[in-house]
């Protein structure tokens, strides 16, 4: 099953499903959006609210301005609310004001204030966590206004709980589900397990037509399994993360050796590689190439979708990504989650 292909928000903006929703990060976003008339389209960001909202003087200009005219971008976009922030350091920070804030300053879709469960949480923990986070978005509820809530789940390692919290927020009504605290069952090694278990058991109890999003997911490698497993909006700042670190994206998997490239498995056709696609570009141009190609991996998800040809996709992404990581345990995972 997946959900419906085209989302509508409060604002009767109509988005494309699937869509990745990169991380804004201010001085940067306008420059990629300028860059790219030619390329795929960012329709889409994600913001977090907590660092609007902590410092006095910007969270009056936000709320005066309004949060999409403050970005100078009318795409959809989609706040947290720092959540993941607290799981760090103390937020002083009340679930009611930060929703409170997240509809006025007018955000398309919009976090509570949940509580995130890492992997080494206790059973109990996690259940404790997973009551109060129901608890703030029952609250939440009552409180948007122009904006739609993320429903967001928790539950830790426990594949129980994690249902019942599906469970719960169906019963809700909740108009949008997000995935939460999956971030640290990600690794190099791509074993999608877990991940894909939760998101496929999500998808049955929530029905096809709510959107499901999972929190900080950006590896193009990755994404069009997590499609098939009924995942259909995505974000992250993998881009600048893996940027920095000198891993170059491709829909076939990261690679820090431009083997491929000088061996012609693979060209890029973005305007950071343009003038030669053989070598990595360097800098922001790296950061560029990285957003493009996961921007490039989403449109192309979109046209096998409209096909009906992903399966034939994802056949070939496992060949390629076999040949170059033959250690990955990608194809393993796969097989698993479609027995």
């Amino acid at each position: 099953m997946r959900a419906s292909r085209v989302f509508v928000t409060n604002r009767e903006s109509k988005h494309r499903l699937p869509l990745f929703l990169p991380v804004y990060q201010p001085h940067r976003q306008h420059g990629l959006l300028e860059s790219w008339e030619d390329g795929p389209r960012v329709d889409g960001c994600i913001v977090n609210s907590y660092f609007l909202y902590k410092q006095r003087d910007l969270r009056e200009q936000v709320l005066e301005q309004g949060l999409h005219d403050y970005l100078g971008f009318d795409g959809l976009v989609t706040t947290d609310s720092g959540a993941f922030q607290g799981f760090t350091r103390k937020l002083y920070l009340d679930n009611r004001d930060i929703v409170r804030f997240q509809d006025r300053i007018g955000s398309d879709i919009l976090a509570p204030l949940d509580l995130v469960t890492p992997p080494g949480d206790s059973r109990s923990i996690a259940e404790a966590k997973l009551t109060a986070t129901e608890k703030r978005i029952k609250q939440a509820l009552g409180i948007v206004e122009r904006g739609i809530l993320a429903g967001v789940t928790q539950g830790g390692r426990y594949m129980d709980l994690r249902l019942r919290s599906v469970r719960t927020l169906r019963d809700m009504g909740v108009r949008y589900l997000a995935l939460g605290s999956l971030v640290p069952f990600f690794n190099r090694n791509h074993d999608l397990g877990f991940v894909g278990a939760v998101a496929k058991d999500a998808r049955e109890v929530i029905g096809p037509e709510v959107p499901m999003h999972l929190y900080g997911a950006g590896d193009p490698c990755e994404l069009p399994f997590l499609v098939a497993c009924g995942v259909n909006i995505f974000d992250s700042a993998s881009y600048g993360h893996f940027a920095r670190d000198g891993w170059y994206m491709t829909p076939y998997g990261a690679i820090r050796d431009p083997g491929p490239l000088k061996a012609g498995e693979y060209r890029c056709a973005c305007p950071a590689c343009a003038e030669d696609p053989t070598v990595f570009p360097e800098g922001e141009d790296l950061f560029l190439h990285n957003l493009w190609t996961i921007c490039a991996t989403m449109e192309e998800i979109n046209a096998r979708l409209d096909t009906d040809t992903l399966n034939a996709y994802l056949a070939e992404i496992l060949e390629v990504h076999g040949s170059w990581f033959p250690d990955s345990a990608l194809e393993r995972s796969w097989r698993e989650l479609e027995g």
